[in-house]
């Protein structure tokens, strides 16, 4: 009796398996720690490795891209089919730091499988989930005959995520006609849970600003000028003080301009989730929950813009007292944004409010740092379709739907290039992204090798595009 497509997939995983695995250890034994200079020569090192490893996958094209500070890898393997969709996949090979006297119960650069787990610094986050690709593209081949893949398939592995992607924009910007794709894949993200997958669908943005008022030029008694000259650190307390009104809703004018709202759908499909707000409070090490009215906990890191005060400070910060009036006082302030706003429009907005709140007297200086996009893939795009029937195929479950309440480089993708971003992850929250004792599950990765198998297939069948 004849295999089916499926069954071929999975035989090809099991019986690759093994090397698939004494590979990924190979890889995570090199500690490409991209925050530490001392560690600059393991992340060249790790980009080399993993760009002869996609060659020896059968990668046509596999480069060290250079930048000014950590290396890229770009990999590209054409379909035969000249109508084949073209699919950017992203990832990154640089770590966080780790040393074993951080709590570690082993190495954190000698991998071990203990059980069903594999221990190792960027096991899940995000070596494992990058090297899936290479399983899964052959296990693709593997079941449909073909020699090259359903879709034109790219990699670019940044080298410097965990250093805040300082030259990656520039990267894409310089090499945006060989990364062009009709969709990209980010695989550096994961699952609600081991026994509910899901897939992301979107990822807020971030715009952050510090605010300094000056009053005096030098502090001063506050028995011989308090009540007669304005107080930076008043304004400041003031300044906070209005950033919100009695619903916990951002009070900037303009603020809210072409914020995507949550549809009736994507809420109830929020809803459907197995969340344990009490559990999630127990995480977050808080006692209480407190946000946007109108709106549960999901939707509010999820799908709802924000603005937090990160520090405030001003005057006197030693023992005892000092009676002065401070020369100067400092706000840091961030905002995550979702769909449809624009980082330029909030900064303005911001710029223009704080100077409203600011009493004559005080000189406002407002700085704002580089800024990070939101995207959103919408429901019923094809793409994402094909992620979820392709996840759902390798898991035998229904998938759901999140969304991240962080931000990431992902956003530039959909920026410079103008394709949709997709979510692909199997990392499960206990996996410990940054912290000690970091691993993956082994089920869930083979499942993202499965996953990706028939990923490229369905993308090409359902999704075409004349050349």
């Amino acid at each position: 009796m004849s295999q089916t497509p499926d069954s071929v997939v999975r035989t090809y995983i099991q019986q690759h398996r093994a090397a698939f695995l004494d590979d990924l250890a190979e890889w995570l034994r090199i500690p490409s720690v991209s925050a530490q200079p001392d560690h600059a020569a393991d992340v060249r090192r790790s980009a080399d490795w993993l760009a002869a490893k996609l060659t020896e996958t059968g990668f046509p094209t596999a480069e060290v891209w250079p930048t000014p500070g950590a290396p890229a890898v770009y990999a590209e393997w054409p379909s035969d089919d000249p109508q084949a969709p073209t699919v950017l996949v992203y990832g990154h090979h640089d770590v966080q730091p780790a040393a074993r006297e951080d709590g570690w119960d082993s190495d954190p650069f000698a991998p071990e499988i203990r059980g069903n787990r594999l221990y190792a610094r960027g096991a899940a986050d995000d070596k494992g989930q990058v090297f899936f690709h290479t399983l899964g593209v052959r296990a693709h081949l593997a079941a449909t005959g073909r020699t090259a893949p359903a879709v034109h398939l790219k990699l670019l592995i940044e080298g410097e995520e965990e250093s805040g992607s300082p030259h990656f924009r520039a990267l894409v910007e310089q090499h945006a006609e060989r990364l062009a794709a009709d969709a990209v894949i980010v695989s550096d993200t994961g699952m609600w849970s081991e026994d509910t997958p899901t897939v992301c669908t979107g990822m807020r943005g971030l715009a952050e600003c510090e605010i300094r008022l000056y009053g005096p030029d030098q502090d001063i008694h506050s028995g011989s000028f308090g009540g007669a000259v304005p107080n930076p650190a008043t304004a400041a307390a003031r300044l906070v003080a209005a950033l919100h009104d009695e619903h916990a809703r951002v009070a900037i004018p303009g603020f809210y301009d072409g914020v995507v709202e949550l549809t009736d759908r994507e809420r109830a499909l929020f809803a459907e989730l197995p969340f344990d707000e009490e559990q999630w409070l127990r995480t977050a090490r808080s006692h209480a929950t407190r946000g946007e009215s109108g709106f549960t906990t999901l939707e509010r890191v999820w799908a709802r813009p924000t603005a937090e005060v990160n520090g405030i400070g001003g005057g006197y910060q030693g023992p005892g007292s000092k009676t002065i009036i401070p020369a100067s006082a400092m706000v840091k302030l961030s905002f995550r944004l979702v769909a449809g706003q624009d980082p330029d429009h909030v900064e303005k907005a911001v710029r223009a409010w704080a100077e409203r709140q600011v009493p004559a007297g005080i000189r406002c200086e407002l700085t704002f740092s580089g800024a990070t996009r939101p995207c959103l893939t919408p429901l019923d795009h094809p793409a994402l379709q094909s992620v979820v029937r392709a996840m759902g195929r390798a898991f035998g479950e229904t998938v759901r739907f999140t969304r991240e309440g962080g931000s990431g480089p992902a956003a530039d993708l959909q920026d410079v290039l103008g394709a949709p971003v997709l979510f692909l992850g199997i990392s499960v929250p206990s996996d410990g992204w940054h912290a000690p004792n970091e691993k993956v599950e082994l089920d869930l990765l083979l499942k993202g090798v499965e996953t990706t198998a028939y990923l490229w297939g369905d993308l090409a069948e359902h999704w075409r595009h004349a050349p």
